[in-house]
C-alpha cells in the first residue's frame, strides 16, 4: 500500500504528512468509521535505548494520553485516541485537526505583532494553562511552534503530554541524556534538570510574549552552552528599548514572567491573565466579523472582542454534605467487592473509574462503621491512590492531608503510615506547583524524621527532596550547604559506590560545574 494511503490501526488512513520531527510525525488523516478528518501523531518506539525501556514509554504513552485528554478546553485539540499499532512498530495519538497558522509562521512572515495580539495570544495561552496546569499537566515545551491561532482567532496549544511522555529520565532518549525541550524557550529549571512546576510554562510564556512583541527571541546566542548560559545568568534586554511603543505593564509582565527562580515568577497563570486583562480589546458586537478567507492570519483579539475567559479560579470550600436520607448502609461483602473491582480498573489503568467507584461507597461505609473506622480509612487510602496514581494531583493532595489527620489520632503524630500520606501529599504539591506550601511541609516531616526514623535510606531521600526542591525556588546557598552534609552522610551509611550516594555527588558536581562557569 502506498505510504499515502496507508491505514492505522485498521480505521485510520493516513492521507498527508504535516511534519515530521527526530521523534516521530504528525500527518493528516481520516478516521473511515467516524467520518471525519483528524491529526495522527506517530511516535517511534525505537527512541528508546532497549526493549525494557521501551514497554515502560508504551505504559507512560497510555497513561499521558489519558491525563491529556482531560484538558477540557477549546484551546487544546482533543484527544479521539491512542494506541500502539503492532503491524507498523509505531505508537499513535488521533486528535482533532486544527486549520490555522502557527505563531512561529506569524513570526517569520510578518515580524513582531501589535501589543493587543500579543495580549490575546498571551491570554488564551494562560486560559489554557489554567485547565492543565488544574489537572494538573505541565507542557515543558511551549513554542511559538507549538502554538495555532485557528479560525476564529482561537489559540490551540499543541503537543500536551508529549514534552511529559518524552521526559528524559523516563525513556533516556539518547545516550547523553538529553533534556526535553526547545532551548531558546526552555527554563533555567529545565536546563538544571531540576523539577518542572507551572511556573515553568509561565517562563516560556515570557520568551513567547518578548518575541511576538519585538520580533527577537529573549535569549538568542548561536552557540548551545552560551544560550543556556544567557537563560541561567543573563537579563534579556528591556523590551521598551527595543521598542518604545511596548506598554511599560507588558514589558514588566514579561521581566517577571522570566525570573531565574519559579518561585520569582507570577504564582499562576490566572495571575498573568489578569495581568494581561487591561490590554486586551474592549468586546465589540458591532464590528465586522465576516469569515477570513484562505491565507489570512486569523485575528486573536476576536474572542475577546466576542469574549472568552479562562477557567474559573480553583476555591478551598468544603463539599456540600450528603442528604442523610440518601445515604445507603454497606456492609462487608458490598466493601470486599467494590474494593476487588477498582483493584481490577486499576490494573487496567482506569484510575479516575476506580476512583469514583470507591468515593461513591465512602458515605455509606461511614454511615455504617463510622467515619474514623478501619474500613473506612482503608476505602480512602485507595481513593488517594487511585486519584495519585492518574495523576489527579489536586483531589489527591487534601485526601491524603484528611488520612494524615485521622492515622495521627490513633497512632501519633510520628507513625509510619502519618508520615507517608504526609509525604505523598508534599509530592502532589510539588506537581501542582506549590513549592511554598510543599517546602514548609518536607520541612516539618523532616524533622518528625529526626525524631523517630533517622537511621533509614528513606530519610537520606528524603534530604535529597528537600535539596533540590530549594534549588528550585531560589534557595541555592542553603541547598549547597544541605547537599555537602548529605553526601557525607550517604557515603558513611551506605558507602561510596552506593546509587544514592551517587546521585548525590552528581548533583554536587554539576551544582559546582556551573558555580565555576
Amino acid at each position: 500500500m502506498p505510504e499515502q494511503s496507508r491505514v492505522i490501526a485498521g480505521r485510520y488512513e493516513l492521507t498527508a504528512p504535516i511534519k515530521r520531527g527526530g521523534m516521530g510525525e504528525v500527518w493528516r488523516g481520516y478516521d473511515t468509521v467516524l467520518d471525519r478528518d483528524i491529526a495522527v501523531k506517530l511516535i517511534r518506539p525505537q527512541i528508546v535505548a532497549s526493549d525494557e525501556d521501551r514497554e515502560e514509554l508504551v505504559g507512560r504513552f497510555r497513561r499521558e494520553a489519558r491525563v491529556t485528554a482531560k484538558v477540557e478546553h477549546p484551546g487544546v485539540p482533543a484527544v479521539y485516541d491512542a494506541a500502539f499499532d503492532g503491524t507498523t512498530d509505531q505508537l499513535f495519538i488521533v486528535m482533532q485537526l486544527v486549520h490555522g497558522v502557527s505563531v512561529s509562521d506569524v513570526l517569520a512572515e510578518q515580524g513582531a505583532v501589535s501589543a493587543a495580539w500579543a495580549a490575546s495570544i498571551g491570554a488564551q495561552i494562560c486560559s489554557v494553562l489554567s485547565y492543565a496546569h488544574a489537572v494538573p499537566i505541565v507542557h515543558r515545551d511551549l513554542k511559538p511552534g507549538n502554538v495555532m491561532i485557528a479560525r476564529g482567532g482561537v489559540v490551540k496549544v499543541l503537543d500536551f503530554g508529549i514534552a511529559a511522555l518524552l521526559r528524559n529520565d523516563v525513556t533516556k532518549l539518547t545516550s547523553t541524556g538529553r533534556v526535553v525541550g526547545t532551548k531558546p524557550y526552555m527554563s533555567p529549571e529545565q536546563i538544571r534538570n531540576l523539577p518542572v512546576t507551572p511556573q515553568t510554562d509561565l517562563y516560556a510564556l515570557g520568551c513567547l510574549l518578548h518575541e511576538m512583541l519585538s520580533g527577537q527571541r529573549a535569549f538568542d546566542a548561536e552557540d548551545e552552552i552560551a544560550l543556556m548560559y544567557q537563560h541561567l545568568e543573563e537579563q534579556p534586554r528591556p523590551l521598551r528599548e527595543l521598542d518604545p511603543r511596548i506598554p511599560g505593564e507588558l514589558e514588566q509582565l514579561v521581566f517577571d514572567l522570566l525570573a531565574k527562580h519559579p518561585a520569582d515568577r507570577p504564582e499562576n497563570a490566572w495571575v498573568v491573565y489578569d495581568r494581561l486583562s487591561p490590554l486586551l480589546p474592549a468586546i465589540d458586537r458591532t464590528s465586522p466579523d465576516g469569515e477570513q478567507p484562505d491565507g489570512v492570519i486569523p485575528d486573536p483579539t476576536r474572542p475577546y472582542r466576542r469574549p472568552a475567559a479562562p477557567r474559573p479560579r480553583p476555591a478551598d470550600r468544603p463539599e456540600a454534605p450528603v442528604p442523610a436520607s440518601s445515604v445507603h448502609r454497606v456492609d462487608n461483602a458490598q466493601i470486599e467487592e467494590a474494593l476487588a473491582a477498582a483493584e481490577s480498573l486499576i490494573d487496567e489503568e482506569r484510575f479516575t473509574q476506580a476512583s469514583d467507584l470507591l468515593s461513591e461507597l465512602l458515605p455509606g461505609a461511614s454511615s455504617t462503621f463510622g467515619a474514623e473506622s478501619a474500613a473506612v480509612v482503608d476505602l480512602r487510602v485507595r481513593v488517594a491512590a487511585a486519584l495519585f496514581l492518574g495523576g489527579d494531583y489536586r483531589r489527591a493532595a487534601p485526601e491524603f492531608d484528611a488520612l494524615a489527620v485521622s492515622v495521627a489520632k490513633l497512632d501519633g503524630p510520628d507513625s509510619e503510615e502519618v508520615l507517608d500520606y504526609r509525604r505523598q501529599a508534599v509530592v502532589c504539591r510539588i506537581a501542582l506547583g506549590e513549592s511554598a506550601r510543599a517546602l514548609a511541609e518536607l520541612e516539618s516531616i523532616l524533622s518528625a524524621y529526626e525524631r523517630v526514623r533517622s537511621d533509614g535510606r528513606e530519610y537520606l531521600e528524603l534530604r535529597l527532596s528537600l535539596a533540590r526542591l530549594r534549588l528550585g525556588v531560589g534557595q541555592d546557598q542553603l541547598a549547597h550547604q544541605e547537599l555537602r552534609e548529605l553526601s557525607r552522610d550517604a557515603r558513611d551509611r551506605l558507602g561510596g559506590t552506593d546509587e544514592l550516594t551517587l546521585e548525590i555527588a552528581a548533583l554536587l558536581a554539576r551544582l559546582q560545574n556551573e558555580s565555576d562557569d
